[in-house]
């Protein structure tokens, strides 16, 4: 069943229950947005004690209501359920909004209340938004108890937030720059549908013609990642822009992990990864979400070099800064084109880019500049103007000039207007005329280089290796819970195709000579038993000859927990690290990077969600901080990528098979050139 109903989006007739004269409180508020806001349908209200309200016609006994497509509920929580229940079996009324607060996100009974009213809901197959939310915002009406109410546009965002206040702050900072919306909704504590289901919604019933192309998300939690990609992705594939902001980040650190995966990977890397897999674009605050969904207001930057036209020389220099450590350039603007514009300037005007015309530059020379920009430096991408005003004289010239030339410019515009009180008048005229601009230079290049550095969707269908299904499958369901023993390891790995150190293990003093006859000297010895092997001594690396074996086995098999030890041929090369972590709700997040010092110190991992294809895989590689070594530096042999790559892709082939993989660490793998082995591997099963 399609959740949300036409009714919800699309009502005829709305009834507020509990709508009152009074405006300071949501049900006065409600009623009086709705109103001004000039719904078109028939209005309602439902209350005891009166029967007209704000020159609305009130029904004190609801049994008189006519039928009603839509219901907003500004009621205590304990009558609330009763209510929805009435409407939906006796008013035919199919989409519930519940503004009211005292559900789960506080008590026990609350919950029971919301488990009520979702039932309620659904068995009409009807649409329930909140309870405690501030509402739904649309074109067709003004459903929400809070202001600001913003110009609702077409052309502008559409907004799905999990927090009202959120929604609130976010167009309280964004409607004085500019930026405008057309669909805001607010789910508060998403009981039957959340942010997911809204976007699922944007999604299905897209109309490329119609519809706004940016939108935006405040997500507090991550109910279902599945829906998110899916349709967050197919979005964007239909040529949307989508940003979010997914708070609550910090609590992945606190929990206790056992292996290395587990302590690096947590649901907020999971985010991480889906954003990315999906084009999302990540922020992490309101002015950043704001500045990123200016940013996909004006036309798509399609390379990476940027004019920055400036007449004040500080901005210029702090924004080349950012831009430059966000991987866009300012290249150097010379040749006979750059000369002839020079010329064109006042004396000590600077055009190598930043392009300076000094404070006394006019809305001519700015015009002029400009379409040097378009017409003769093919090597620009997009331009970034610079403006304010010491106050001296009025700007409207310079803006309305910029405003003519974003009309017909062939490379994006980003207007920066710093002198938000000097040049109040002229920057709220700019803004009349449909514009939005960036009051501040460096959130302007964070978000631009955001915005650059987020790839595209990772493409639906992901080829995986074949690995041996039966036998992975005997040995998982063989398995206790818990880590697998060394021999099962070895042949999970196997079966997994992932090439591993050939190794023995053995109690026996007698057995481990022949063994490591056939292991060839030189060899590691490890401990078998303890899970923290190095911490204990548990590993000896070099072992060149029997007297050193022996003695090393020996001194062993006295560490506490000891079974037995492990033997494997001495094998060089890079090390490198490749683990799985289950993530509640998300499935399998594959990590890696390389190993050692690398994860232990500097946390230089990229997290990755599975399915992982090669494309993605060899994306993500290059990401990593010391990609350097994985090249070969300094005449150090690098790592062959695509092996790297291939391990990845058969952990993800692995995980799909046996999703009671709740962990698992190839750590050291040992890169070269020519292979990529495992040489120890944990695996941790949960059924």
């Amino acid at each position: 069943m399609d959740m949300i109903t036409k009714q919800l989006t699309h009502p005829r007739s709305i009834v507020v229950v509990g709508g009152s004269n009074d405006i300071q409180k949501p049900g006065g508020k409600v009623l009086k947005n709705l109103l001004d806001g000039g719904f078109e349908g028939e209005l309602y209200v439902m209350n005891p004690k009166e029967n007209e309200v704000q020159g609305v016609k009130s029904f004190p006994d609801p049994k008189a209501l006519p039928n009603v497509d839509l219901a907003i509920i500004a009621i205590a929580a304990k009558y609330t359920p009763d209510t929805v229940e009435f409407l939906a079996q006796n008013k035919n009324t199919r989409a519930f909004i519940v503004l009211s607060a005292g559900f789960s996100e506080e008590s026990h009974e609350g919950k029971l209340l919301e488990e009520r009213l979702v039932e309620s809901v659904n068995k009409v197959n009807g649409s329930l938004i909140g309870p405690n939310c501030v509402g739904v915002l649309t074109p067709q009406y003004h459903g929400v108890f809070t202001q600001p109410i913003p110009k609702l546009d077409p052309n502008g965002c559409d907004f799905i937030s999990g927090s009202g206040a959120t929604a609130c702050f976010i167009m309280e900072a964004g409607i004085p720059k500019g930026l405008t919306f057309n669909n805001v909704y607010s789910v508060g504590n998403s009981a039957q549908m959340g942010v997911e289901e809204v976007l699922q919604y944007m999604d299905e019933n897209f109309d490329p013609d119609k519809d706004p192309k940016v939108k935006l998300l405040y997500l507090e939690k991550i109910d279902k990642p599945d829906l998110l990609l899916k349709h967050a992705s197919s979005l964007i594939r239909k040529g949307c822009r989508i940003a979010a902001i997914k708070a609550g980040a910090s609590e992945a650190g606190s929990r206790a992990a056992s292996s290395h995966t587990g302590a690096l990977a947590g649901s907020d890397a999971a985010a991480d990864a889906l954003f990315r897999k999906a084009g999302i674009v990540r922020c992490y605050g309101r002015e950043d979400l704001i500045s990123v969904a200016s940013v996909f207001m004006h036309p798509g930057l399609r390379g990476k070099n940027i004019a920055i036209i400036t007449h004040a020389g500080g901005p210029a220099v702090m924004l080349t800064d950012k831009l430059s450590a966000g991987g866009l350039n300012v290249p150097a603007i010379r040749g006979k084109a750059a000369e002839e514009l020079k010329l064109k300037l006042f004396p000590g005007s600077a055009v190598g880019n930043p392009i300076d015309f000094l404070a006394t530059g006019t809305a001519e020379q700015l015009g002029t500049i400009i379409d040097y920009v378009n017409n003769d430096f093919d090597e620009i991408d997009a331009m970034v103007v610079i403006f304010g005003t010491p106050g001296l004289f009025d700007v409207y010239d310079v803006y309305d000039l910029l405003d003519e030339k974003m009309k017909h410019s062939k490379k994006p515009i980003f207007p920066v207007l710093p002198s938000v009180l000097t040049a109040e008048k002229e920057v709220k005229a700019f803004v009349q005329k449909g514009r939005v601009y960036f009051p501040d230079e460096v959130i302007l290049g964070e978000a631009l280089a955001r915005v650059h550095n987020t790839p595209s969707p990772i493409s639906e269908k992901v080829d995986l290796p074949a690995v041996d299904e039966k036998r992975i499958r005997t040995i998982v369901e063989k398995a206790e819970d818990g880590y697998l023993g060394a021999e099962e390891v070895a042949s999970m790995l196997d079966a997994a195709g992932i090439a591993r150190a050939r190794e023995f293990t053995t109690s026996n003093k007698a057995e481990i000579v022949k063994l490591a006859a056939k292991v060839g000297f030189p060899l590691v010895m490890k401990v078998v038993g303890p899970l923290h092997k190095s911490d204990v001594g548990g590993v000896t690396l070099n072992i060149r000859d029997n007297g050193k074996l022996l003695s090393e086995m020996d001194r062993m098999m006295q560490i506490e927990g000891a079974k037995g030890v492990l033997i494997q041929p001495m094998l060089n090369g890079t090390e490198l690290f490749a683990g799985v972590k289950k993530e509640d709700k998300f499935g399998h997040l594959i990590l890696f990077g390389l190993g050692g010092i690398f994860i232990e110190v500097l946390k230089d991992v990229r997290t990755t969600l599975a399915p992982l294809g090669k494309e993605e895989a060899l994306t993500e590689l290059k990401k990593l901080k010391s990609y350097k070594i994985i090249q070969g530096v300094r005449g150090k042999e690098g790592v062959n990528e695509e092996l790297f790559a291939g391990v990845l892709m058969r952990l993800s082939a692995l995980v799909r098979v046996a999703p009671e993989i709740a962990e698992m660490d190839l750590n050291p793998l040992l890169g070269t050139k020519q292979q990529v082995i495992a040489v120890d591997a944990r695996i941790r099963v949960v059924h």
